[in-house]
C-alpha cells in the first residue's frame, strides 16, 4: 500500500507539471515570433533569402546551444528560480523587436537575444521528471512536451494578431510571459529531496559530456525532434515548391503536421511507461523511415503525400517523447539537467541543418527525393541502434 501511494504523483506534481507546460509554451511561442513574419521583414528590409534564412535561424541556434548552461544552472539552482527568470528576461527581446524591425543587424542582435526563450526546456525536464514517479514518467515528460506546440500557436496565430496593430504580437506575448513569471515564481516549487550538485558548471557539463548516453540520446533526438523543427521551418516552403500550394494552405498543412506531433509527443511517453521507451523510439523511427521513402517518390498530396506527412509527424512526436523517457532511465538524477541540456541543444541544432541540405539539393537537381531519402536513411539507423543498444543501457 505505502509503495502504491508512494508511485502516485502528488497534487504538487500535477501542479508543477501544469505551470511547466504553460512556461514552456508561452516561452517557445516567443522563440518563434520572427519566423511567421519573416516574409514581412524580408519586404520591409528588403532582404535577400539567404538573409531571410539567417534572420529565422538566429534564434534557433542560440536557444539550441543555450539549453546547455541553463540546463546545468536548473540543476545548481532549480526551476523555481531558473523558470520565473527566464521567462522575465525573454520579455526584453520581445519588446526590442518592436524599434529594431527597421535594421536587419538589429534585428539579428535581437533574434540572438531571443534565443533566451527556447532555452526552457531546459529547465522543465529536470522540474517534471523529479516530480513524477518511473512508472508515470514518460506520461509526464510527454506532456510537458507539448509545450513544444507553441511553435504552432505562434505561425498560427502571430501573423493574424500583427493583422490588428503591427506591434500588437510583440506586446501580447510580452503580457503573457509577464503574468506567468509571477505565477510561475509562486506556484512552481522544486521537490524538497532535489539532489543540488556543489561542483562548478563547467565540471558538470564537463561530467555529462563524458557519459556515453549523452551522446547516444542526443543522435536519437536531433533525428526525432531535429525532424519536427526542420519540418516546421522547411515544410511550407516545401509544399509551395514542390506542389504549387498557396502561402496559405501551405501554413495550414504545416500546422497541421506540427499538431499531429504534439499529440504524438505523450503518447510516445505513455506507451514509454508501458514498454522500453527504446523499444517505442525503434517501431516509431521506423514509421518515418519507411513513410520517407514513400514521399521520395514523389506521390500526389492529396492522398498519399497527405498520408506520408501525417505518419511522419505522428512517427516523430513520438520517437521525441520517447526518447526524454529514455533520458529519465539512463541519466544519473544529479545530472538530469546537464544531459538534457546537451541532448536539447543537439535536438534544435538537428533541425537546423535539414532544411539548408533540402534547399541545396533542390537547387541543384530540382527535386526533393534524395533529401527524402536521406531523412529515411537516418531513421533507419536510429531506429537500427535504439533497438541494438539503447534497450540495454544503464543509468552510469
Amino acid at each position: 500500500m505505502d509503495e502504491t501511494r508512494a508511485a502516485k504523483p502528488s497534487g504538487a506534481a500535477y501542479r508543477n507539471l501544469a505551470m511547466a507546460t504553460v512556461g514552456f509554451t508561452l516561452t517557445f511561442w516567443a522563440w518563434d515570433l520572427v519566423a511567421p513574419l519573416g516574409s514581412d521583414f524580408k519586404d520591409r528590409l528588403n532582404l535577400s533569402s539567404f538573409e531571410q534564412s539567417l534572420l529565422v535561424a538566429v534564434p534557433v541556434i542560440v536557444g539550441s546551444l543555450g539549453r546547455v548552461p541553463v540546463g546545468a544552472l536548473t540543476d545548481r539552482y532549480g526551476a523555481r528560480k531558473m523558470f520565473p527568470l527566464v521567462s522575465a528576461l525573454t520579455i526584453i527581446p520581445v519588446l526590442l523587436i518592436i524599434p529594431a524591425r527597421h535594421s536587419f543587424g538589429a534585428m539579428l542582435a535581437v533574434g540572438f537575444l531571443l534565443g533566451l526563450g527556447g532555452t526552457t526546456f531546459a529547465i522543465g525536464i529536470p522540474l517534471v521528471n523529479s516530480w513524477f514517479p518511473p512508472a508515470r514518467r514518460g506520461f509526464a515528460l510527454g506532456v510537458f512536451g507539448m509545450g513544444m506546440g507553441g511553435v504552432a500557436l505562434s505561425g498560427y496565430f502571430t501573423p493574424r494578431i500583427a493583422k490588428h496593430g503591427d506591434n500588437l504580437p510583440f506586446i501580447v506575448v510580452a503580457i503573457a510571459l509577464a503574468a506567468f513569471a509571477v505565477l510561475g515564481a509562486l506556484l512552481i516549487t522544486d521537490r524538497p529531496d532535489r539532489p543540488v550538485p556543489t561542483s562548478s558548471l563547467g565540471t558538470r557539463l564537463g561530467q555529462a559530456g563524458r557519459l556515453r548516453v549523452t551522446w547516444e540520446l542526443s543522435a536519437l533526438y536531433a533525428i526525432g525532434f531535429g525532424g519536427i523543427v526542420a519540418f516546421g521551418v522547411y515544410l511550407p516552403t516545401y509544399l509551395k515548391t514542390w506542389y504549387d500550394l498557396s502561402p496559405t494552405d501551405a501554413g495550414t498543412k504545416a500546422a497541421g503536421f506540427a499538431l499531429v506531433t504534439v499529440i504524438f509527443r505523450p503518447i510516445g511517453g505513455w506507451l514509454s511507461d508501458r514498454i522500453h521507451p527504446a523499444s517505442v523510439t525503434t517501431g516509431a523511427l521506423a514509421v518515418v523511415a519507411l513513410f520517407a521513402v514513400i514521399q521520395a517518390f514523389d506521390p500526389a498530396l492529396n492522398p498519399m503525400g497527405t498520408i506520408c506527412f501525417l505518419f511522419m509527424a505522428a512517427g516523430l512526436g513520438t520517437a521525441s517523447g520517447s526518447v526524454f523517457a529514455l533520458v529519465s532511465q539512463v541519466t544519473p538524477q544529479p545530472q538530469v539537467g546537464s544531459v538534457t541540456g546537451i541532448v536539447g541543444a543537439v535536438g534544435g541544432l538537428g533541425g537546423f541543418l535539414p532544411p539548408l541540405v533540402m534547399g541545396a539539393i533542390y537547387s541543384a537537381k530540382d527535386s526533393y527525393s534524395i533529401g527524402f531519402m536521406l531523412l529515411s536513411d537516418l531513421a533507419l539507423a536510429g531506429c537500427v541502434y535504439a533497438y541494438g543498444r539503447m534497450r540495454n543501457a544503464k543509468a552510469e
